[in-house]
């Protein structure tokens, strides 16, 4: 994909510091959710499916603060991320900020940048305490993306979904959360959940997580090179479907537990995350992501 690197505004680097604190900030409500949802489901491959930071996280409404909000420090140690990462994380900032400016400038509504953290194994959020085994995930309470660089070897390695249009993905995934944050999916997503029973739960969290993989979608289809000309690639789409072929909930339980449990998925299936991604890149119309009911 032909985005080349984007400026630093809005990117906070904090690789090659020592992380921090325990497993969990302070606060009964993360604990309480947090904990099963990490544990009692995904903890027996000791990482989390991708993106799965943000159900563990934004589900809970943006409410809180429970560590008092991220710090803006620089990483305290030196920063051990490659030019070729920094680019693509900076690069994907950039890109997908000028879209979905673009994109709410012309529906009349003002968009709000998000800011991008680059962590090394932990740190703190407006959500609590970050850590790289939940994956990347977006915390509507600071209004910022959480990555752990170390995950696109996973991505790469363990989910079999290589590319730069892949790392892409993930990021502009975390934004279409933020732009769901900003729409006030989230806020109701979060209402109905609480209404809604565990299964009902998840089915809404499916549609929230959806409707973000089409919202990735939207933005890839209307991403620019540098020259102004369309930025992707033969081979990009391939790339993205790819990898949101490889974390449907029923490929990961599948390969995880040898058993797929439809009433615990949270994503959806490889083939409904595939055809989100997809409806997105071909309409290139936010309109056109109507997964939530809420």
């Amino acid at each position: 994909m032909r985005l080349g690197g984007g400026n630093d505004d809005g990117f906070i680097d904090r690789t090659g510091s020592s992380g921090g604190g325990g497993m969990l900030g302070g606060g009964g409500g993360m604990l309480g959710f947090l904990l099963p949802m990490v544990l009692g489901r995904f903890g027996f491959v000791g990482i989390l499916i991708l993106l799965l930071g943000y159900c563990a996280l934004s589900s809970l409404g943006g409410g809180g603060g429970m560590l008092g909000g991220g710090s803006q420090q620089a990483a305290s140690g030196q920063s051990t991320l490659s030019p070729q990462t920094r680019q693509v994380l900076t690069g994907a900032l950039s890109s997908t900020n000028e879209i979905w400016g673009e994109l709410f400038r012309a529906s009349g509504a003002s968009y709000q940048r998000p800011e991008l953290v680059a962590y090394t194994r932990g740190t703190s959020t407006g959500c609590g305490q970050g850590q790289a085994a939940m994956g990347p995930f977006y915390c509507p309470s600071d209004r910022r993306i959480y990555i752990d660089p170390q995950f696109f070897n996973e991505l790469s390695q363990r989910f079999g979904a290589p590319g730069d249009f892949a790392q892409y993905y993930v990021i502009a995934h975390e934004v279409g959360h933020h732009v769901q944050n900003l729409e006030g999916t989230l806020d109701r997503a979060s209402t109905a959940q609480a209404r809604a029973g565990e299964a009902g739960g998840n089915q809404i969290q499916v549609g929230v997580e959806l409707q973000a993989d089409c919202y990735a979608g939207v933005w890839a289809a209307n991403a620019k090179a540098p020259d102004g000309s369309r930025a992707l690639e033969n081979g990009d789409i391939e790339e993205g479907l790819r990898a949101a072929q490889a974390i449907g909930d029923d490929t990961l339980q599948q390969q995880t537990q040898g058993r797929v449990v439809p009433e615990s998925f949270t994503h959806g299936t490889s083939a409904q995350r595939m055809e989100a991604l997809r409806r997105g890149l071909t309409t290139g119309n936010p309109a056109s992501c109507n997964y939530n009911r809420v």
